[in-house]
This record gives structure tokens, C-alpha cells and sequence, in this order.
């Protein structure tokens, strides 16, 4: 039997409870300051606890096994991550957490989407059921 650690359903809603901490933490850290600058100081902080966990694991041994396309895509991904957390951090700037995060989660949906288009992966019933069930809550959650 697997250990708990060891299913990814155990990690995505820890990824959620940590998804959520953050939206809460950030809200009241971008109150007196730039939503720019909290966003620097945000990543950091991320890149100094990455580096220590990569570190503790031996990681960095494997730097130069790192293929040139993972290389691109992980680049690219990390410019895509920096941008969200730019807009993410204006957008906690100026609105409610509470409907903010609700709209930053559409990512959801737009996963799915890209996921069936770009990557060839298939929605069950189910599954389209429930992207359309996030992007209802989403906006319902948003529109006052």
C-alpha cells in the first residue's frame, strides 16, 4: 500500500491549502507596499526555500544532465509564473481576496482546455462537468 505521501491527491490539496494561505498572507502583506514590489519579495522567498529543499536533496547535482528543451519549457513556464504572480498581486492590490482568487482559479479551466487542445489529454462527462461547474463559480463568485 502507498504511503500517503505518495498520492498525488494528498500534494494538490495541500497545493490548495497552501494556495489558499497565500491568498490570505498576500492580501494583508500588499496593503503598504507596491503590489510589485510584494511580488519580489514573494518570489524571493519561494526561490531561497526551493533552493534549500533542491540543496537537501542532492538536486543540483543534476544541473547538468538538464536536458535543453526541458530547459526552454521550464524557462518559459517560470516567465508565465512570474507574469500571474504580477497580475495576481495587483489584481489583491486593488479587489477582494475573496473574489480574487476565485477568478485567478478560471486557471482551472483554462488547464483543461489547453491540456485537451495542446497536450491531447480527454475530459470525461464528468470532468467536462465539473471545469464548467468551476467556471459558473468562478464568475458567480466575482459578479456583484
Amino acid at each position: 500500500m502507498k504511503s500517503l505521501f505518495q498520492l498525488w491527491q494528498i500534494w494538490a490539496v495541500l497545493s490548495a491549502i497552501f494556495a489558499a494561505a497565500t491568498a490570505i498572507l498576500a492580501k494583508v502583506g500588499v496593503e503598504a507596499i507596491g503590489s510589485d514590489l510584494a511580488t519580489l519579495i514573494r518570489t524571493a522567498v519561494v526561490l531561497v526555500l526551493a533552493a534549500l529543499i533542491v540543496a537537501l536533496g542532492d538536486g543540483f547535482g543534476q544541473i547538468p544532465t538538464v536536458p535543453g528543451r526541458t530547459w526552454l519549457f521550464l524557462g518559459l513556464s517560470g516567465l508565465a509564473t512570474g507574469a500571474s504572480w504580477l497580475c495576481y498581486f495587483r489584481a489583491l492590490k486593488l479587489g477582494d481576496a475573496a473574489r480574487v482568487a476565485p477568478v485567478d482559479k478560471l486557471s482551472v479551466v483554462l488547464v483543461a482546455i489547453f491540456a485537451v487542445l495542446f497536450l491531447g489529454e480527454r475530459l470525461s462527462p464528468q470532468g467536462t462537468a465539473g471545469v464548467a461547474l468551476i467556471a459558473a463559480g468562478a464568475v458567480l463568485v466575482a459578479w456583484q
